[in-house]
């Protein structure tokens, strides 16, 4: 016990100590012929003056413990949504109804280890493409990209799979689509400069399981449904790559990696080329 405390309980001893010796002294008449008698009612007051400001400090270390109960209760309650959140969800944050651009963008900007894409082409590049680079350039973050082979078979397959569904004027071609994408990146790449070995992109020659789009923890990961692009279709965001869905989706990514081919962003036509599956 620390000797503020002690000299604390001391005084409190002392005040309940006087008040009950007076109060029993002028019960008994003791007082009575004492010159102090007159000044009982003041020493009275003093007293209980005394005791009142006693409590009103104790009142506020009271409304320090309540805060500190009620943060304790917040990491609680956080620590619960967390458990939740990994347990009976499997790190199911959310389900937007289409690609959320913007929040995926916040993440990209918020981002300080990895960003990672797989989809068959990237429709929407356009929309965070900044974002990418200054990744690249200002925080030195390594991006990989998976994107399809564009004469895989899969492309056609693909495209059967979207014709006919979709409005003529929305009608793509997925070999196109692809190779205007990788000239994208020849574009980006050649504008890194010196850092353009942290962009990183493969072409893959397999069916495409899910559309993902990573941001250090956070997923985005959406399915290529017939007649819709993968990012018009319900995105389920997945916070955390140790949950039940973090860990499938972060293996699925590290598999199609492995057994994808790098090419050259700066000379991809001859990269793909050159590739024999």
């Amino acid at each position: 016990m620390s000797v503020s405390r002690i000299a604390e309980r001391a005084v409190q001893w002392v005040m309940a100590v006087a008040g009950i010796g007076i109060s029993l002294a002028g019960l008994l008449g003791l007082l009575d012929n004492v010159a102090l008698g007159g000044a009982l009612p003041k020493i009275t007051l003093l007293i209980l003056s005394t005791v009142v400001v006693y409590l009103l400090l104790e009142l506020g270390r009271l409304r320090v413990v309540d805060d500190i109960h009620d943060v304790v209760r917040r990491l609680d309650t956080d620590a619960i949504v967390r458990d939740r959140l990994r347990d009976h969800y499997g790190g199911v944050a959310r389900v937007h109804r289409g690609f959320p651009g913007q929040v995926f963008a916040e993440h990209l900007r918020a981002a300080r280890s990895e960003v990672r894409i797989l989809q068959t082409w990237i429709p929407n590049l356009q929309n965070f493409q900044q974002e990418l680079e200054d990744a690249i350039v200002h925080r030195r973050i390594r991006v990989r990209v998976l994107l399809l082979h564009p004469t895989s078979p899969v492309a056609l397959l693909r495209d059967e799979a979207l014709a006919g569904h979709r409005e003529p004027a929305a009608e793509v071609n997925v070999r196109e689509s692809v190779e205007h994408c990788l000239e994208t990146f020849s574009k980006i790449h050649a504008r890194l400069g010196e850092h353009r070995e942290l962009l990183q992109v493969h072409v893959y020659n397999s069916l495409p399981s899910v559309a993902v789009y990573q941001a250090d923890e956070r997923y985005f990961v959406s399915f290529f449904l017939h007649g819709k692009l993968a990012i018009d279709s319900s995105q389920i965001e997945v916070a955390g790559s140790d949950t039940g869905m973090g860990r499938d989706v972060r293996h699925e990514l590290d598999k199609i990696w492995d057994i994808s081919h790098p090419i050259d962003p700066g000379d991809w036509r001859r990269s793909v080329n050159n590739l024999c599956f």
